[in-house]
């Protein structure tokens, strides 16, 4: 190493991945007036971020709380949203110049609809307090040794190695691997003896195959406002068909709590009562068909589909009690069993993650090594859709900077 290069990294701890995650910690770091370095494999901070809700990122949820998140160990973040509230988050991005405006159920987005905002927070404050951030930077390895940790990286084609008291991994999870995702913190939880809960991809599209298949795909761009359960829990929000299969924020809701093999329920007027409805319309009008009752509850294509389990030609007089058994079983009880997911590369986010078992839910540092710390998307806590994972983020960065 030159002399040069020795300088530049005396820093109080190394931190792996420029996420939400490691860009607050940094930050947080900062101003408690420690110097911190960022590894980032890709070209820029912030590449997950930006792509967030279609360049706009939901950057908090307004209403989150422990209660939104799955872990092997519910009460696990309590510790972390304690010391890092939402009210922290928004005050937070206030401070910086963004105000939030609220979309759908607590989602919150900056009120210029540019994700580019949040990441320059980030990368003026580090900039401003000299907290570096070195973007194409791949860390191949980490060893502990009697000084800490020993970092090697590739950069820029070169390997290199530092060497640091403490080292914060915000490498995130397996989704979208063209944005540099890897499973490089999970392996060096593994390498150092901690235990990793089962992964799998979450919030995420479900694929419909077989003989209902071209079904799905005649109905893809419908969108309906569903109920969607199963044995564990339920949310109402739109569904949307596609030639695969299913999607949308409801969709992508229970994909978090379905298992392969299981079936899910949609239904498709939960406010409503459909045998009601028809009851009222045979009343008013007796001769009107089926279809045409349908078709103002739904798109016509969607009420035409209905054809393939309904009498959808009927008219309402003429609908029998098996007639209207169906209907309801239908309406209200649809029955849905995926045949699997669209994988990591579609998913919002991953599911399980470093074991919470491992990790002090006060400081987040591994129980079993000491300088070590595992926050955001690689820790077994996810949560749901619309802000609740980069809670979790900035939460995990602000408790991490606090030990380091």
């Amino acid at each position: 190493m030159t002399a040069n290069l020795i300088k530049q990294t005396h820093f109080d701890a190394i931190i792996i991945g420029a996420g939400a995650c490691g860009l607050m910690c940094a930050v947080q770091a900062g101003f408690l007036g420690k110097r911190t370095l960022i590894l980032e494999k890709t070209e820029k901070p912030g590449a997950k971020i930006l792509i967030s809700g279609g360049g706009r990122c939901n950057y908090t949820n307004m209403y989150a709380t422990d209660m939104q998140f799955i872990s092997n160990n519910p009460h696990f973040c309590k510790s972390s949203f304690s010391q890092w509230s939402v009210e922290d988050t928004i005050v937070f991005f206030e401070t910086y110049g963004i105000t939030g405006k609220e979309k759908t159920l607590g989602q919150l987005f900056p009120e210029t609809d540019n994700a580019k905002d949040i990441v320059n927070v980030f990368t003026s404050l580090c900039r401003d307090m000299e907290q570096e951030i070195w973007c194409n930077s791949d860390v191949k390895s980490i060893d502990k040794n009697d000084d800490g940790y020993m970092i090697t990286f590739e950069r820029n084609g070169r390997e290199e190695q530092l060497q640091t008291p403490k080292v914060v991994i915000a490498s995130g999870g397996l989704p979208i691997a063209k944005m540099g995702a890897t499973d490089f913190g999970l392996r060096t939880a593994r390498k150092l003896g901690l235990q990793v809960t089962e992964t799998a991809p979450a919030l995420v599209p479900l694929t419909i195959t077989g003989k209902d298949q071209e079904w799905y795909e005649h109905l893809s761009g419908n969108t309906v406002f569903c109920r969607v359960s199963n044995d564990r829990i339920s949310f109402e929000e739109n569904i949307l068909f596609t030639h695969w299969g299913l999607s949308g924020p409801a969709i992508l809701q229970i994909s978090s709590y379905w298992r392969p093999g299981e079936s899910i329920e949609l239904d498709m007027l939960p406010h409503d009562n459909i045998i009601a409805i028809i009851d009222a319309e045979r009343v008013q009008n007796g001769k009107r068909p089926l279809g045409g009752l349908l078709s103002s509850l739904y798109t016509r294509k969607f009420a035409e589909a209905l054809a393939k389990y309904l009498p959808i030609e009927k008219n309402m007089a003429s609908l029998t009690k098996q007639d209207m058994e169906a209907i309801n079983n239908l309406i209200h009880h649809f029955k849905v069993k995926p045949a699997g997911d669209k994988g990591y590369d579609k998913a919002e986010v991953m599911r399980g993650g470093v074991s919470t078992d491992e990790l002090s839910s006060k400081t987040l540092e591994a129980k079993k090594v000491p300088g070590m710390y595992f926050g955001g998307e690689c820790v077994d806590v996810t949560g749901w859709l619309g802000g609740y994972n980069f809670q979790w983020a900035w939460a995990s960065g602000f408790v991490i900077a606090q030990g380091i």
